[in-house]
């Protein structure tokens, strides 16, 4: 397949993207290209134009400050994978990153393309939600920071607004006494998880004092398992007391395909919800 016509630009700087974007309708910003250039074969997608951010070296790089890690959106899975700041105080992203297609893919394709794509198969996006992770969004008018759990809003749709620009991920970075583990059953072709779950346990004084479960793949936006963490509150976090918690977990309308129904989905995320806690537990202790 063959995408539709359109112009494209390079832009300088990211006002130089912004102003682009205010001077041409439904146009789409390109970054690693691995979410749109698909999506734009297939017609799916036909924007107009499409604006080059993929030479700004201001959206790229990880930084740590005051006791956070911000990623910029340029920044590619392959780059998150080999962190040494996330492999030390935030290793589930890096994890997940690993996890994600193939090397081709990690080496070109970027977090902000990945995350503003808002496929429900992505890998990314549980784990912002579990780490409670803060998107900033910039327009020619204002800077925007929106928490993960309200930045996915419906399948392939995001808070995103059109004349704004996603320029980095602001992550809280995991303290001492706390594991965290992103598991996943892939589609054996494409390596989406058809079931994805990250786990934040932490443990103090031998008893859970924070925890966190999220999903993905399982319905059409990533989503907080809260009754399980709060079941998971005060409890030793040994096998039994993840069986109780587990069985608060609640799939509203889970999604159907023709590779795994929203039942087969929803055991999925019991199953792997247990193993990403109990993987969790294991590396807090």
């Amino acid at each position: 397949m063959f995408p539709s016509a359109f112009d494209y630009h390079r832009a300088s700087s990211i006002d130089d993207a912004l102003d682009l974007l205010a001077s041409h309708s439904e146009a789409k910003f390109l970054a690693g290209g691995h979410s749109l250039i698909p999506m734009m074969k297939l017609r799916l997608a036909e924007p107009g134009v499409l604006i080059d951010i993929g030479r700004l070296d201001e959206l790229k790089g990880i930084s740590e400050d005051n006791g956070s890690i911000r990623v910029g959106s340029l920044t590619t899975h392959a780059a998150l994978a080999a962190s040494e700041a996330l492999r030390r105080d935030c290793p589930i992203l890096a994890e997940a990153a690993a996890l994600i297609a193939d090397p081709q893919v990690r080496n070109k394709g970027t977090i902000g393309g990945n995350i503003a794509h808002a496929d429900p198969a992505s890998d990314l996006p549980a784990v912002l939600v579990a780490l409670g992770a803060t998107i900033h969004l910039k327009s020619k008018s204002a800077d925007r920071p929106v928490a993960a759990a309200d930045f996915f809003v419906d399948l392939l749709a995001t808070s995103l607004a059109d004349n704004e620009i996603m320029t980095a991920i602001e992550i809280p970075k995991l303290g001492a006494g706390t594991g965290s583990a992103y598991l996943k059953v892939e589609h054996p072709a494409s390596g989406y998880a058809v079931c994805g779950a990250a786990a934040l346990i932490t443990i103090a004084n031998g008893s859970v004092s924070a925890a966190k479960l999220a999903f993905n793949g399982v319905t059409a936006i990533p989503f907080a398992a809260d009754g399980v963490s709060e079941a998971l509150l005060g409890s030793d976090a040994g096998d039994e007391a993840v069986d109780r918690a587990m069985a608060a977990l609640a799939v509203a309308d889970p999604m159907s395909d023709s590779y795994a129904s929203g039942e087969y989905r929803t055991a999925l995320a019991r199953a792997y919800g247990k193993r990403a806690i109990r993987a969790a537990r294991d590396r807090a202790a």
